[in-house]
């Protein structure tokens, strides 16, 4: 139908769209100015996520009970900046 002129146009685009895509988005500075921002909104940074994990259950009650502390104080701080 197309003849060989339509295949080596396939062909090209089916080739060279990956390769593009991979150059384009493949480069640091659009990595770091796209992705890393958004990645801080995500996730928590490094200091505050929990690098071991405790096993043992006295500790794992104290983690459990920081934890709980942390976010009664993150709440109380709301509600005061709510109410003001």
């Amino acid at each position: 139908m197309g003849g060989p002129n339509l295949e080596v146009f396939k062909f090209a685009v089916y080739l060279f769209v990956p390769i593009v895509s991979l150059v384009y988005f493949g480069d640091p500075a659009w990595y770091h100015k796209h992705v890393v921002p958004y990645r801080n909104k995500l996730l928590p940074p490094l200091e505050k996520t929990v690098r071991e994990i405790p096993f043992e259950q006295q500790r794992i009650r104290e983690e459990l009970e920081r934890i709980k502390l942390e976010r009664l104080e993150r709440r109380e701080a709301k509600e005061r900046e709510g109410s003001s």
